[in-house]
């Protein structure tokens, strides 16, 4: 195919669409409204869609790796944060080093995984 791909933005749900827009924002991404129950959150080249649609079967499924250049100071940067104080149902969980690279995995307000990792 000789069209160019410029991006990837993948739709994720919220169980508490407020919630997760102030916690997405807090982990430092500029929120863009496209409707009531519809947002675009960016940071550099990277964006997604954030519904306030929750299915659990959907939730309890969904998983998105993020690719970091140094996940050591990104998981200080998220400690730093304090989201697990400010957002009870968030979970952030340490670094795990492995074959393939390093990661560590942060949990938000509606349960979607998210991968914060680094490949050799």
């Amino acid at each position: 195919m000789s069209n160019k791909i410029k991006s990837i933005r993948p739709f994720i749900g919220s169980k508490d669409f407020e919630i997760s827009r102030n916690f997405y924002k807090d982990l430092g991404f500029e929120e863009i409204i496209l409707g009531p129950n519809f947002s675009v959150f960016k940071r550099e080249e990277i964006a997604f869609y954030l519904q306030d649609y929750y299915a659990k079967e959907w939730i309890d499924n969904t998983m998105v790796f993020l690719e970091v250049e140094d996940v050591e100071s990104y998981y200080a940067r998220l400690l730093d944060l304090n989201l697990t104080e400010k957002y009870p149902t968030a979970k952030l969980v340490p670094i795990q080093y492995l074959d393939w690279g390093s990661e560590c995995f942060l949990h938000d307000p509606s349960g979607i995984l998210w991968h914060f990792g680094k490949f050799k």
